[in-house]
């Protein structure tokens, strides 16, 4: 994919009760980068819908729960484009914790024909003081660890901010409705043998409450999806 083409980027983003945030995260997307911003009403009780829809983004709904089940309705509105509309797919979350700006760097390596799919790092890059919590530091040490040892792929993160393209994305064959999307896409892609690399991304604390690390609940079972689907699919 030459850097010059007129290429086709669409962004997808998750979103449950992220009304203080989204507006923030679609308008600071690069628009001369992108042809359109997708932002996935996750069963929000607040005003997330109408923020993203003045932010100019197009809205999805989907009132069933989960991670997963949002991008994946995300996929679905790309399946009913017109045949060509859609190069690359980018995922970022909505709580405004990612640098939407940064958006470029992390479609380069695609854009230059270096890879396929490409891992925005936080360990890579600056991370606010706070902004990750220690069971989130472990947990994704521990399993980008076990992707190197089962699957022998190196990533440093399961961070949300992503590119892939979108050829390569449908051929994943996406199913994890949850917890289990962002390490489910990572190692599908090593078994497919797609090239992937990392570039450092800048996080800085989200704006409100996060749904997984702000309980434990949320926490222990974001942990064990995302250990359960490493083994699940060796």
């Amino acid at each position: 994919m030459a850097k010059n083409s007129p290429v086709q980027i669409r962004v997808i983003i998750p979103a449950l009760n992220e009304q203080g945030s989204i507006g923030k995260v679609v308008q600071h997307l690069p628009a001369q980068h992108i042809q359109q911003v997708i932002v996935v009403n996750n069963g929000s009780t607040d005003d997330t819908a109408a923020v993203a829809a003045q932010a100019g983004a197009t809205v999805l709904d989907q009132p069933q729960p989960g991670y997963g089940n949002a991008c994946l309705k995300g996929m679905d509105y790309l399946a009913q484009l017109p045949p060509n509309s859609t190069d690359i797919v980018v995922f970022i979350d909505g709580d405004f914790s990612d640098h939407p700006e940064e958006l470029p760097q992390v479609v380069a390596p695609i854009l230059d024909g270096q890879a396929d799919m490409v891992i925005g790092s936080r360990a890579l890059g600056q991370r606010q003081r706070g902004s990750m919590t220690m069971p989130q530091v472990f947990g994704n040490w521990l399993a980008t660890r076990l992707l190197k040892l089962l699957y022998n792929v190196s990533f440093t993160d399961l961070g949300p901010f992503r590119a892939i393209r979108y050829d390569k994305l449908l051929a994943l064959g996406m199913k994890d409705q949850n917890y289990g999307w962002t390490v489910e896409m990572q190692l599908k892609a090593a078994r497919q043998k797609l090239r992937c690399t990392e570039v450092p991304v800048t996080y800085r604390k989200r704006i409100g409450t996060s749904k997984v690390s702000g309980t434990v609940k949320g926490t222990v079972m974001a942990g064990y999806k995302i250990l359960y689907t490493i083994f699940k699919y060796l």
